[in-house]
């Protein structure tokens, strides 16, 4: 799965004053969306309908911070989909907006109906909502889709109730694909995303012995805190530079090019910190700086301890075969 697509631009709020209220109000999705899953896009895609019903702009209102860290600090979730990432996705869903909703302990202490007023009311003209079976907001998370639900009627505004969606007997979640992902199930992870799983950040400098002792030069990604990392080991995946200028060298921005990516410790040297390091197949360019993505697309094998360099070399020898088998490339 080649996760080249083409960027659709979208308004990202992250404040109420930065609203702008279209005509005809607008149509929203509401929940947190980390993931932005299969089963999320099932909601966009009725709030996007619903809008074009009633002639208003479909809006993915988010959470920024993750609802959990302001309730329980110290117990933030890792991201799947960074807020930048999660506009981007929406956008190609066919969602005008995307409200981040900067949540706080005095939000959190809102009752439902304050909620309701203050942010869908007052903040969005909202005309439709859309929600998750699983969805709570308001204090305590004491409102619940049924209360969404008498609250909006209560207000002339629409309100749709979305079942969770269900794959493989299990219900498509963020949760299960974060456990998917620390048991190096990338690809099943992609499953339930409906896409490769991303990480993204900016290419630093590591221990500089791939290209110098092995042959084998990688980009080594500096990734936000919070950032949903697979487990250790070796993947195959797509390699991708993001922002815009020349590169130096063979790569170009904006082209995914297949990669062998190393996520772990490096064992084999007593490396300490974790990386993500992507070594980008046929090759050849100078990626210090540069803002870039890596996509998992499936796991190749587990981290090991090599008794030597040569046995380490021929691991990644077949590393790169398995990646190209994988890819297509």
């Amino acid at each position: 799965m080649n996760p080249a697509r083409k960027v659709v631009a979208v308004q990202l709020w992250r404040t109420f004053d930065e609203i702008v209220i279209p005509d005809g109000g607008t149509s929203v999705a509401l929940g947190v969306f980390d993931g932005l899953h299969r089963g999320h896009r099932t909601l966009v895609d009725r709030a996007v309908g619903a809008g074009r019903e009633l002639g208003a702009s479909p809006v993915l209102v988010t959470f920024d911070p993750h609802p959990v860290e302001v309730v329980r600090p110290g117990t933030h979730p890792s991201v799947l989909t960074p807020l930048p990432r999660r506009a981007e996705l929406a956008a190609g869903f066919g969602v005008d907006a995307v409200f981040a909703l900067p949540f706080d302990r005095e939000m959190a202490s809102w009752e439902p109906d304050e909620f309701v007023d203050r942010v869908l009311v007052s903040g969005l003209d909202a005309r439709a909502v859309t929600v998750g079976r699983n969805f709570t907001f308001g204090r305590r998370a004491a409102g619940t889709p049924e209360t969404m639900r008498d609250l909006c009627a209560e207000r002339g505004i629409a309100c749709e109730v979305v079942d969770l969606l269900e794959a493989g007997g299990e219900t498509v979640s963020s949760s299960r694909a974060r456990r998917l992902l620390s048991e190096s199930d990338v690809a099943g992870a992609g499953e339930i995303l409906g896409r490769p799983h991303r990480v993204s950040g900016v290419v630093v400098h590591g221990a500089g012995r791939g290209g110098r002792d092995l042959g084998y030069p990688t980009a080594n990604l500096d990734l936000p805190e919070h950032t949903a990392v697979p487990a250790d080991g070796v993947y195959a995946g797509w390699f991708t530079v993001l922002d815009d200028g020349p590169v130096d060298g063979s790569i170009v921005p904006g082209r995914p090019y297949a990669s062998a990516i190393s996520v772990g410790t490096n064992p084999t040297f007593g490396d300490a910190p974790r990386s993500v390091e992507a070594f980008v197949l046929d090759e050849s360019a100078d990626l210090y700086g540069r803002t870039a993505a890596v996509d998992f697309v499936d796991h190749v094998r587990d981290m090991e301890k090599f008794s030597s360099v040569d046995e380490l070399l021929v691991a990644m020898d077949r590393d790169v075969r398995r990646t190209r088998t994988v890819l297509g490339a």
